[in-house]
């Protein structure tokens, strides 16, 4: 996460959701099964892209409610973390748990993305989104492996909490300014080449999505290569 949400988002986020996280320790309910809940709402979400890539190419509906979704989604992210530590419930199958499901539910809301982009014949967006897939699963797989080395990395721009920020906000601002704008499109003078269309507010950051990602896993991999080259001139 970077320095900014971390000393400003986090402790907002957490200010909100703390009356929610006494509720749960009052009810009995484990990280686990918070875990559990956000990666169900992230199905539910993949289930809304893909109802939608059966509309009109106009009705931008779904991928708001998709991002929305996602969003929603995203605070259970940071509530079962939260409630672990609060409750003291804290454990290595915990975190091991919360991982597995973090990736599962990250590679599932890439695929309804995909598959909605494919269906409504933006193929080049849907070939950036699978990159941007990649240097997602990449970035937490850099870290693990360099943890499992013995070495800190937790450095870099996109981080899961910053991904899931850009996609569901940019999908939801596609979403809602549709509603206004109706059917924009602006073309290459002279040809019906889109430069700018609706569904560019959510194409667009999943472009700069792909290209950031990987950066982010390169930079951890150049950071990690420092970090270990220093363990082992020790």
């Amino acid at each position: 996460m970077s320095n900014f949400l971390k000393e400003v988002g986090q402790p907002l986020v957490y200010r909100i959701i703390n009356p929610f996280i006494n509720l749960l320790l009052r009810a009995g309910i484990t990280p686990n099964a918070v875990t559990t809940i956000g990666f169900l709402i992230n199905i539910v979400a993949t289930i809304v892209f893909i109802a939608g890539g059966g509309e009109p190419r106009t009705d931008l509906r779904y991928v708001g409610w998709g991002g929305a979704i996602i969003l929603f989604g995203g605070l259970f992210d940071m509530i079962d973390g939260r409630l672990a530590r609060v409750g003291k419930m804290e454990s290595k199958f915990g975190a091991l748990y919360d991982s597995v499901l973090d990736r599962y539910s990250e590679l599932v809301m890439f695929l309804g993305i995909c598959y909605y982009l494919v269906a409504q014949d933006y193929f080049l967006s849907s070939l950036f989104a699978f990159i941007a897939m990649i240097g997602s699963v990449m970035v937490s797989y850099v870290r693990a492996r360099a943890e499992g080395l013995g070495i800190e990395c937790k450095g870099g721009l996109m981080q899961r909490p910053e991904r899931i920020l850009l996609i569901g906000i940019s999908a939801v601002l596609c979403g809602l300014l549709a509603d206004y704008t109706g059917q924009f499109k602006y073309t290459i003078p002279g040809t019906s080449f889109p430069i700018f269309e609706n569904i560019t507010l959510f194409t667009f950051p999943i472009f700069i999505l792909a290209i950031l990602t990987n950066w982010t896993a390169i930079q951890r991999l150049r950071e990690s290569k420092i970090a270990l080259d220093k363990l082992e001139n020790k």
